[in-house]
Parts: C-alpha cells; structure tokens; sequence
C-alpha cells in the first residue's frame, strides 16, 4: 500500500460466490450460551470463509453438548471443532487453532461477539489487493454501532509500532492476518496476550492498516463487567507486561517507555473510575 491513508470506494469490497481463503478461529470456553451467535454471523457473511475452526478451551460438559450441536447443524468439512482437555486460556486455543488453519489467511473472533455480514469480504478484497499488509483491523462496537452497508468512501490507514505502544485498536476479533506470520500469541500470558503478540510483530516490521469502519460487535463493555473485562487489574498488569518485555528486546527507548508506561496508567485509572460509575 502506498501512503499513509486512503479513502477507498465501496467498489472495493470483494463480491465472491465460492468460499474465500480465510480461516476463522473462535477460542470457547464456557462459551455455549453465545457461540451460536458468533457462528451464524460467520456463516452469514457475503462472502464466506473456507472454514471455521472452534476450539473448546476445556469447557464443561454442558457447553461440551452445545458445541456438539453445532456440529450436527453446519457442514463438517466446513466448520470443525476441537476440544481442548483441559483450560489453556485464549492464547493456547488460538495458537492450537492457528496451526490447523488451512487458508493462507487467518481472521479471529470470540465466542461472544459477532461480525458485520461484510466484514470478510472488506478485509479479504484489501489485503489481496495490497500484499505488503501483513495485518489488517477495523473498529468495533456495541451492536447498534455496526455499519448498516458499507459506505461508498471509507478510511484505511497505516498503524505503527509507535501508534499501537500508546493505543491497541487492534482488537483480536477485529484481525485478520497472513497465516504464515513468524510469531504466535504468549501461551504462559493470560491477561493482553494479543497485546503482545500485536507489538512483537510490528516491532519486527510487519506492516498493519486499520480501516475506520466499525465491522464487529462487542456484546458486553469492554470493562467494568462480568469476565475477564471485569477484571481490571489484571488486564492493566498484562497490558504493562507487554510493555515491559517490548522494553526488555530493546524495542523502544527509556523516553518512550515511561511515557507509555505512564499512558496506560492513566487510561486505567480512568476505567477504573468509569466503572464505580457504572455500578
């Protein structure tokens, strides 16, 4: 891709009636009262995935019986599903998943959240298009915040290394990437473990875009609620972890390290007081 940014017309958006080449992998655990939910967004996109990959993180033997149903319900060559003995957390799922993906793509959703009908084509089309992008995102939301159609005029834009240590858009259901990538989530972090694998790779020098259209839906507040969102400083510790091992390889500069350091405290103490408010 060339440049900085881009406003890219709705023509763009690719238009296919046989599979396209991307892997989806959705990470479960206890996850049976929304997994449908995710799922059928998938299989309802316009231009649909070769295949989709659910790995079951060592749920009970109720959400066990609910994955099984949908087996039952869509193509097995098309949807396959494994289940994990025992919980290994999103990072392990996704890394076990990951190296089953047959497509040279990869795009990766949770297990209670869902994506816009469009969102595979938009990042599919774009990132053929522009073979030097390695990683592409996309906003998201709340449900009523998702884009009805796409527009005729959207913004894509470079994200950088420097962007990403100050502010991680690239949300994991939001991501699609290169199948082949050198590097894999964390498997011994729990908490950010996308954070750093997203700030490993660029600093690395692949090349990410984000497009400014929100393409996936957030079903719960990204903080001050049940889960692992709701547990702030948890998340906090992983997002400083990430930070420190980028320090540790050398990645960034004393200056630029307590200042992104400072950064991400200050955004905690800010989620922090939102939600007291909330509650």
């Amino acid at each position: 891709m060339r440049g900085g940014e881009w406003h890219i017309s709705a023509e763009f958006v690719a238009k296919q009636s046989q599979p396209v080449a991307v892997s989806v992998i959705i990470p479960c655990y206890q996850g049976g009262a929304t997994i449908g939910r995710a799922l059928a967004s998938v299989a309802a996109q316009s231009c649909k995935p070769w295949e989709v990959i659910i790995v079951d993180d060592g749920s009970d033997t109720k959400n066990r019986n609910r994955l099984q149903g949908l087996i039952e319900k869509y193509d097995s060559g098309w949807l396959r599903v494994y289940f994990l003995d025992k919980n290994q957390g999103p990072a392990s799922a996704r890394n076990f998943g990951w190296a089953r993906a047959r497509a040279p793509f990869v795009a990766f959703l949770d297990a209670d959240d869902s994506w816009h009908r469009d969102k595979i084509a938009l990042q599919f089309a774009f990132m053929q298009r522009n073979p030097d992008i390695s990683i592409c995102s996309h906003s998201c939301g709340g449900e009523a915040s998702l884009v009805r159609s796409i527009p005729q005029k959207f913004q894509i834009t470079n994200y950088t290394f420097k962007k990403l240590l100050f502010c991680n858009r690239l949300q994991t259901p939001t991501v699609m990437l290169k199948r082949d990538l050198v590097l894999r989530f964390p498997e011994t972090v729990r908490y950010s473990e996308d954070y750093y694998l997203w700030l490993a790779l660029l600093k690395i020098g692949y090349t990410t875009a984000f497009i400014n259209l929100p393409l996936t839906a957030i079903h719960k507040p990204a903080f001050g609620y049940s889960g692992l969102s709701a547990e702030l400083w948890q998340m906090e510790k992983g997002e400083l972890k990430a930070l420190q091992a980028t320090w540790n390889r050398g990645s960034v500069s004393l200056l630029r390290f307590g200042t992104a350091v400072s950064w991400s405290l200050s955004k905690y103490c800010r989620r922090v007081l939102l939600s007291i408010v909330r509650t």
